[in-house]
Order: structure tokens, then sequence, then C-alpha cells
């Protein structure tokens, strides 16, 4: 153990501390405009045909807690000089500063600043997922709170991307645009169903990943469905990736584990 490993885990915990803040910032707790209410409502449950409904939001709380329970167990004496934690540590604590940087940037800057700013922070969670495949995890606790908590975030910013992008879009776009919504809607979703199939088969079928995306792509459906704007085609397709998303990550994690078991056996 090092001077270096102390200060990694001091950096995770003041990274922590700063998403926190952003996040009371950003969604208006501290005076500020209400989250739904940013950027004249185009981050809002109807602002765009790729929005979800709101209490798909919900699962914020799930990751932040996670983070939070991360950046405390992180934060033990024999984490330390943990080889796994001097390879994620600064990574996990990139994607928390990123996650409150979005939320400065959607309450007072502009939507255009609010698609950088997630763009980045997805590049570096696919960076910081893809690096816990390579490093297997030491433990119950280091899968759940390193490989599971990053997963849960890949896979919602995932979706929360493109539903940014559309946003962004949606208020520049001529009203035109509107009467192709559907089509567009409907291969935009295809391509997330291909890159959930690609995260989840680059991880070995982890579920996190998955279990995210499948819920953002419910309560789009539930948007599109049960709500404005409507779009059928687009509500039926978010279902369907949403089960072929889940379903195949089921599959494969079982399939998976069969085969440990077998090879066990042997």
């Amino acid at each position: 153990m090092t001077a270096k490993d102390l200060a990694r885990q001091i950096i995770v915990i003041s990274a922590f501390c700063f998403m926190i803040i952003a996040a009371m910032v950003g969604t208006g707790l501290l005076g500020g405009t209400p989250v739904q209410d940013l950027q004249n409502g185009a981050l809002d449950q109807d602002g765009s045909y790729l929005a979800p409904a709101r209490p798909a939001f919900s699962i914020w709380t799930v990751i932040y807690v996670g983070l939070f329970a991360y950046t405390v167990w992180q934060a033990l004496p024999r984490q330390r000089g943990s080889d796994r934690q001097r390879a994620l540590g600064y990574l996990i604590a990139g994607t928390m500063a990123l996650n409150g940087l979005w939320l400065v940037a959607a309450q007072f800057g502009s939507l255009a600043l609010t698609v950088l700013a997630i763009i980045v922070l997805l590049a570096l969670l696919g960076v910081t997922f893809s690096r816990t495949v390579i490093e297997p995890a030491d433990g119950w606790a280091d899968r759940l709170l390193v490989d599971g908590v990053t997963g849960l975030h890949l896979g919602w910013v995932t979706l929360a991307t493109v539903a940014n992008i559309t946003a962004w879009l949606t208020s520049i776009a001529p009203p035109e645009w509107e009467d192709s919504a559907d089509l567009w809607g409907v291969v935009v979703l295809i391509a997330v169903a291909v890159i959930g199939l690609g995260i989840e088969l680059a991880s070995r079928w982890r579920l996190a990943p998955a279990l995210a995306l499948a819920w953002g792509l419910s309560w789009l459906a539930v948007g599109r469905l049960a709500g404005e704007p409507h779009s059928t085609a687009i509500g039926v397709t978010a279902i369907i990736v949403a089960v072929v998303i889940l379903g195949t990550a089921v599959i494969g994690t079982a399939a998976r584990e069969l085969t440990a078991v077998r090879n066990a056996e042997v």
C-alpha cells in the first residue's frame, strides 16, 4: 500500500460527494429548475419519441445507492492495496464526476452540452465495464458493488444517451420531421438491441446492463403507448427489444453457470 492508493480512495470519495451535490443542484433541490422542466421540458417524458416515462428515472436511486455503497467499501483499509481497485477506482470516480457534470450542464448549459457530456460519460462507462471483465472480481461484494453497479450505470446511460440525443434533435429539427418519427424510432431501437446484445456478448452475459436497458425500454413503451407523443410502433418495438435483451442475458447467464458447474465436476 502506498500514498497513491490512499489518494485514489480520497478521489473516489470526492467524486461521489461532487456527484451528490451536483445532483441536488441539477435536479432543483437547492432552488433551481426541477429536472422535468430543464431545457424547456425537452428532457421530460413527453420531450421526444424516445423518452421513457417518468417512473423509469427512479433507477437513479438504485445506482446512487450502489455508488454510495461502493464508495464506502473501497475506502476500507483492506481495499487500499487492491490491484483491482488500482485498475478501476479512478475510472469509477470519473464516471461519478461526469454524472454530476451532466446535471450541471442540464441546469446551466445548453441541450447540446448535455449531449456531449452524456456521450463522454457513456464512453467512460464502456471502458470501465470492459475493465471489470478483464479484471476478475474478488468475492461477492466486489462483484456486486463494482461489476453490478457499473453494469446498471452503463445499461441505463446507454438508453439515456439515445433519449438525450433524440431530445436535442427534436429541439432543432423542422416540424415535418415528425412525419417519419415512427420509422426512425423503430430503427434506433433496433440499433439499441444490437448494442445491448453486443454488451452482453462482450461481458460474457452479465445481467446488470440488460436489467437496466430492459427497465428503461419498458417505461419507454409505457410512455409511447399510454402517453404523449403517442406511437404504437415505437412502443411495441421497445417491448420486443426489452424482451430480447433481457431474455438473451438470462439464457446466456444460465448457460455460463451450467458450463461452470460441468467443468467443476470434471
